[in-house]
């Protein structure tokens, strides 16, 4: 899979995405992540992307045109679905990352400053996204949740995808069983008997009983 980002901060995902699983799945050829600063594509000498909403109003809005020329570049060598991260979008859910691993490239276009211009939702973006109703700095933290969602449910990106079937959210709604692990006894605090006792049927039941719906 392909995935370019469009955003202002690129410093702010350069390290994210260099780290952990999303690391590894890039050595391996599984995800390829571009980054592109949003101001390479600005139209005047001082690189402005933004400007004061028509109307009057507090904040500015991000400009369609740099926006549609970053779009047009990128779309040469990505004719992914494009993803805008923002605040009117439904939210992220686990099934949605599902269907987004298995596109095969991804545009996603971080927000920033109040918000974007109309036309770019209207004309150029396939589908808008938010991680939640409340409010952040920019798409760059969103994008972030976007793309590690994605990037571990690709196949041989986890070491052990036995695990990516039982974990919390893999069935709608199911969050997973409470998890010990050694010392058996730390400061008075027990692991329940039942998970050291060797019978699997008892610790299947245990683990149903616990896991959240």
């Amino acid at each position: 899979m392909r995935i370019d980002i469009i955003t202002l901060f690129p410093e702010m995902l350069e390290p994210v995405f260099g780290a952990s699983i999303l690391g590894r799945a890039q050595k391996q050829k599984l995800v390829k992540i571009k980054i592109h600063d949003l101001r390479r594509f600005a139209l005047d000498k001082h690189r402005k992307v933004d400007d004061k909403p028509f109307g009057g109003g507090a904040g500015l809005v991000l400009k369609v045109e740099p926006i549609f020329k970053a779009l047009k570049f990128i779309c040469k060598s990505n004719r992914g679905k494009v993803i805008f991260m923002g605040p009117k979008g439904r939210i992220l859910s686990q099934n949605k990352l599902k269907r987004l691993s298995k596109e095969k490239d991804l545009i996603i276009l971080c927000g920033h400053y109040d918000e974007i211009d109309e036309r770019v939702r209207q004309h150029l973006i396939d589908e808008e996204i938010s991680i939640g109703e409340y409010i952040l700095t920019g798409g760059e933290i969103p994008a972030m949740v976007l793309i590690d969602g994605i990037a571990r449910l690709i196949k041989g990106a986890v070491g052990k995808e036995a695990s990516l079937r039982n974990e919390t959210y893999s069935r709608k709604g199911v969050v997973k069983h409470p998890q010990y692990t050694q010392p058996r006894e730390f400061n008075g605090w027990r692991v329940p008997e039942v998970l050291i006792s060797g019978h699997h049927g008892e610790i299947e039941k245990w683990r149903q009983k616990h896991s959240k719906s």
